[in-house]
């Protein structure tokens, strides 16, 4: 079958972001972007500091209350209603959950054709590339690295460690079907 959608789970900093360009690039079919950060900044000023919605620590830690996780839930359904109307969808998330995060997302998109691919980045890696953005809390790549990847289970990984966002696109778009 045709993947329909293609889910990039890696911590912050960890490249998701390029490597979905990349594969808007080389992909034959138009494909949609759609990413956790999306969400956070269609949600309320209100909810981006409030413990019924997210909280970034000042240690870079990460936190959702009841508010967010329902607006997430939302988010995940019109997700795979855009993919049911014939979208081709690249999801770029953080899986701050792990395997329950993927769950999560594997009941939004039952019956959906999916390539879940986990991105990893060596933390101190990502660590330098969050500094050179300047627009994330300090920390959140280190503690994301690993964590992010705890209990889900991927059809591939790439890291970008060493590696450069187009080389995974390229290594993702070959296992599209």
């Amino acid at each position: 079958m045709t993947t329909q959608v293609i889910v990039l789970n890696g911590g912050s900093s960890s490249g998701k972001s390029g490597i979905a360009r990349c594969l808007q690039a080389v992909l034959p079919d138009p494909w949609l972007v759609i990413g956790v950060d999306t969400l956070i900044e269609a949600m309320p000023a209100s909810m981006q500091a409030s413990a019924a919605g997210i909280e970034f620590a000042p240690d870079g830690g990460v936190s959702v209350g009841a508010d967010f996780r329902r607006l997430d839930a939302a988010w995940m359904a019109g997700v795979a209603a855009m993919v049911r109307a014939s979208a081709r969808i690249i999801v770029d998330d953080v899986f701050l959950g792990g395997g329950a995060s993927q769950q999560r997302w594997r009941e939004a998109l039952g019956g959906l054709t999916v390539l879940w691919v986990g991105v990893r980045c060596a933390g101190a890696v990502a660590a330098g590339r969050e500094i050179a953005r300047g627009d994330r809390v300090q920390g959140m790549a280190a503690a994301q690295a690993e964590m992010v990847h705890q209990g889900v289970v991927y059809d591939l990984e790439v890291d970008t460690t060493r590696a450069e966002s187009l080389a995974c696109a390229r290594t993702i778009a070959a296992r599209i079907g």
